[in-house]
């Protein structure tokens, strides 16, 4: 048998710029004919454009990739691989010309894993009911059976056996209350309905579950149907409507407090997402946002969930508003109830005009974590200088991690950033003004386009460098609206804009219990109990006080104010 050879590239691959390029058709133009330098010229034009198509078009797919099946991560170590050494060496030389930027990021080793087998301890399970089991035997103080001298005595810590079991999530009780007749008169005697049984079919558990399932896990109403049918529990989805839209009615006035509290917060993050309200006739449709009527005036078309994340004195506030508004005018709105004595609030959001709130003064931060993203879609063509970005975010978001494990003030986390954290980001705008003022790279490339849009907005990306307690990011907003995306992924639409109402509702009460570490669904319920006494002092009944006011009313008073 003959043995078979590869076959030889005919041509060596070498990295070469444009700029170089074109310096070589100008050096050659002094050899050339008028129209062979014209016709070289367009040849290498036409190289970098086609270059620059290419490269947007892989990053479209790339991103297109994610959009479909998810990025797993956008952690710098995954980004960049765990064996950076030939490509951070690429990156020194890189940004050498930016007066030493290129500082390598601390923490390069892999991080030891943590100890433990990742199971549930019994104390995780804060809803379990709990079961006190004697010795059948043994009482403290008895005799040792054993050595027949010591004492026993009860230890602090007991033994602990934790027993999950299966169960509908709505279940049902049937009464059967015995009825007897008399022979003579007929008169006929019902046994009385045990105490706090009420009248009602559906109580305020059942209210608070089905909310729950459907605005908070992102279960459509028929799928619930089905799942209870399945255990035995008829609940049709036009009955389960009927409850939420009656409790969302009780749960108006906390609601409308919660909108109250966020208007005065100190920092204010939102954001929106596109939704679907049938009733509105049609999709949400981003470009272009208006369109004009026969009237002649501008109406818009697109439908939005906005979502508003407010934080003041430890607590946060999570809000849903559905329509045709954007988040800055839905911002905007809740700002009209904020105190006029405050100052200007922080405001966290991405660059989008829309996402301002009108006729509303805010301190305006920017999102570092949307303009990292735009480097982080284009690594694979720029590596080396998407390497160097991308540490240097990572250093100042390790600082921002120790500030909170120190638990720092926010005039405290303001030194610190400004300390740590400040000679950083000033390197990276000398190195930033330097790859686009020196010819570097395209402007128009994927790079450079990245490059622009951080040096655009500068002031309000480097906001927590002069102001204490302003944010790096717009994650905690992003984190909230995965909730309506979530029901907008299941449910597909609203029908009605009283549907998107209720919904809102629900979202914002669950939401803003679980990021203050409540129980969304005991506050739920605790709400449509005492829906009389929410009505009377709202401000007793947040997510972070309300289980005072059980108290209080345990006792006999009314809750404090």
């Amino acid at each position: 048998m003959t043995k078979r050879h590869r076959r030889k590239a005919p041509y060596e691959r070498r990295e070469l710029r444009l700029e170089e390029l074109q310096g070589i058709v100008e050096r050659a133009k002094a050899a050339l004919t008028a129209a062979d330098y014209a016709t070289l010229k367009a040849a290498v034009d036409t190289l970098a454009f086609l270059t620059q198509e290419l490269a947007a078009k892989g990053t479209s797919i790339e991103r297109l990739r994610k959009l479909l099946f998810g990025a797993t991560t956008e952690k710098t170590s995954q980004v960049l691989g765990k064996t950076p050494a030939a490509a951070g060496q690429d990156a020194s030389a890189a940004v050498g010309a930016a007066g030493g930027a290129g500082t390598a990021a601390p923490g390069a080793a892999e991080k030891p894993k943590v100890p433990g087998h990742g199971r549930n301890g019994a104390a995780a399970y804060r809803g379990a009911d709990k079961v006190q089991i004697l010795h059948a035997e043994l009482q403290h103080g008895d005799r040792c059976p054993e050595c027949q001298k010591g004492k026993v005595y009860g230890l602090a810590e007991p033994a602990v056996l934790v027993r999950v079991r299966g169960m509908a999530p709505l279940a049902a009780t049937v009464y059967e209350c015995a009825r007897l007749r008399c022979n003579l008169c007929g008169e006929v005697f019902t046994a009385d309905t045990p105490a706090g049984v009420g009248t009602e079919k559906y109580d305020e558990t059942a209210a608070s579950m089905i909310g729950l399932l459907k605005y908070g896990a992102g279960l459509p109403f028929n799928r619930i149907e089905k799942l209870e049918q399945g255990l035995g529990i008829p609940l049709p989805a036009a009955t389960q409507w009927e409850v939420v839209e009656r409790a969302a009615r009780l749960l108006a006035p906390a609601h409308e407090k919660l909108i109250q509290e966020a208007a005065q917060g100190e920092v204010l993050y939102n954001d929106d997402t596109t939704a679907r309200v049938l009733e509105l006739g049609r999709e949400s449709q981003p470009e272009p946002e208006t369109v004009a009527s026969d009237a002649g005036v501008d109406e818009r078309t697109g439908v939005f969930t906005s979502g508003i994340v407010s934080t003041r004195d430890g607590h946060r506030i999570a809000l849903f508003f559905t329509g045709q508004k954007h988040a800055g005018e839905n911002l905007a709105d809740v700002l009209a109830q904020r105190a006029t004595e405050l100052r200007a609030p922080i405001q966290m959001c991405d660059a989008l005009s829309r996402n301002l709130p009108p006729e509303f003064e805010t301190l305006l931060a920017h999102c570092l974590a949307h303009a990292r993203r735009r480097f982080v879609d284009v690594v694979d063509d720029f590596p080396a200088e998407c390497r160097y970005l991308l540490e240097t975010l990572r250093q100042v978001y390790h600082h921002d991690a120790l500030a909170r494990q120190r638990a720092l003030s926010p005039e405290e986390r303001l030194r610190f950033h400004q300390t740590e954290s400040g000679p950083l980001m000033a390197e990276l705008e000398l190195w930033l003004r330097a790859e686009i003022e020196e010819h570097k790279i395209e402007p128009n490339s994927g790079l450079g386009e990245a490059i622009g849009y951080m040096r655009k907005h500068w002031p309000e990306l480097t906001l927590f460098l002069r102001v204490p307690a302003a944010p790096l990011d717009n994650n905690v907003c992003e984190r909230a609206l995965k909730k309506a995306i979530l029901h907008r992924k299941n449910a597909l639409f609203y029908q009605t804009l009283n549907g998107a109402r209720v919904g809102d509702t629900f979202m914002s009460l669950i939401h803003t219990a679980e990021l203050n570490g409540v129980d969304p669904f005991d506050y739920l319920v605790a709400l449509q109990r005492h829906h009389e006494k929410v009505a009377a002092k709202p401000g007793a009944w947040m997510p972070w006080n309300y289980q005072d006011s059980l108290a209080c009313l345990a006792k006999g008073p009314d809750p404090p104010p």
